[in-house]
């Protein structure tokens, strides 16, 4: 088992690298260092003097991947490659455009993105299943009838209705909630129920009718049948076996969801004032702070990575024919 996690550690180093470069490529090839100068001067007519210094204040004024001018090791370790992408490898971020520290706003805003992102994944990921199943038990009926479309419907409606429906009922209509804002600690909970009940909701419909699908293609199998014929009751066959067979699909799917408990929804901070990574990244991209934006690629490149590695073990938890191999 080490030796498996530890060539599935070794394989992500290809995978981290080739983000590297491709965001590297895409922030300095596509929009060079002077464009980002000429961006955040805010000028429009900018001297090259401005530009320049610009640049050296904010460590853009090294060559991409080559420095001719360097001697030995520095001709390729004195390069924006090393400095700005390479470096995350240790997880030094360095410092944003406007000069405030990245790892310290990541430790403090990934808190409250969990604080939305875990409830919504737990309390949705147990009341997606249980409906789905709900559905497959009564398959071919009408509440399975009705609960396809209402899954269709929920389906069909954009995510910012949710968020603007919510606001209006909890928040203005029936006062329940604050439409928006944050405070730390333990006052924070009367903001983040309302995120929590309009993510559980926006969530409802694609992912009762992925997990519907799943049931109902188990219960078409040779052990369902075999089972059904040794006399086992129905709700048996379904919790126990359907479930637990089904496991493996449920488990990839949540593979997915890893990055964003820690790195937020972007909508949903973004509308209900959340200072978490998910506003954090919303606000660096309108602000064209290309150092935050990268440096949110790749901890949600190291993320997803990670949530495959834990994956591919608790297979191994549900699945006999893992272990035995």
């Amino acid at each position: 088992m080490l030796d498996y996690i530890l060539r599935r550690v070794l394989y992500a180093f290809p995978i981290l690298l080739g983000v590297n470069l491709l965001t590297f490529g895409l922030f300095f090839m596509v929009n060079t260092p002077d464009d980002m100068a000429r961006i955040h001067l805010g000028a429009k007519h900018v001297t090259q003097e401005a530009i320049e210094t610009w640049k050296r204040e904010h460590g853009y004024d090294k060559p991409l991947f080559f420095n001719a001018e360097a001697q030995g090791v520095a001709k390729a370790a004195d390069t924006l490659f090393v400095e700005k992408s390479l470096k995350l490898f240790l997880f030094e971020f360095g410092a944003a455009d406007d000069g405030r520290d990245i790892a310290r706003e990541i430790q403090t805003r990934m808190w409250p993105s969990l604080a939305i992102a875990l409830p919504t994944f737990l309390v949705g990921l147990l009341c997606y299943v249980s409906f789905a199943l709900l559905l497959a038990f009564f398959r071919g009926g009408a509440l399975d009838t009705g609960g396809v479309v209402l899954c269709v419907a929920l389906m069909s409606i954009s995510g910012l209705f949710y968020v603007i429906g919510g606001q209006y009922l909890m928040g203005k209509l029936w006062n329940w909630f604050p439409i928006s804002g944050y405070q730390p600690g333990w006052a924070a909970w009367p903001f983040l129920v309302m995120p929590v009940i309009v993510g559980l909701v926006a969530g409802i419909g694609d992912s009762t009718r992925f997990y519907r699908a799943l049931f109902l293609e188990e219960i078409g199998k040779d052990y369902v049948r075999t089972a059904r014929a040794k006399g086992l009751s129905e709700p048996r066959v379904l919790f126990r076996h359907v479930l637990g067979n089904a496991m493996i699909p449920i488990l990839t799917g949540v593979v997915v969801v890893i990055p964003r408990l820690f790195l937020g929804g972007l909508i949903i901070e973004s509308f209900f004032g959340i200072p978490g990574l998910g506003s954090y990244t919303i606000d660096a991209i309108q602000a064209q702070d290309f150092a935050i934006v990268r440096s949110m690629v790749f901890l949600g490149s190291v993320l997803y990575i990670i949530g495959l590695v834990l994956t591919d073990l608790s297979y191994t938890l549900v699945d006999p024919r893992v272990r035995l191999e």
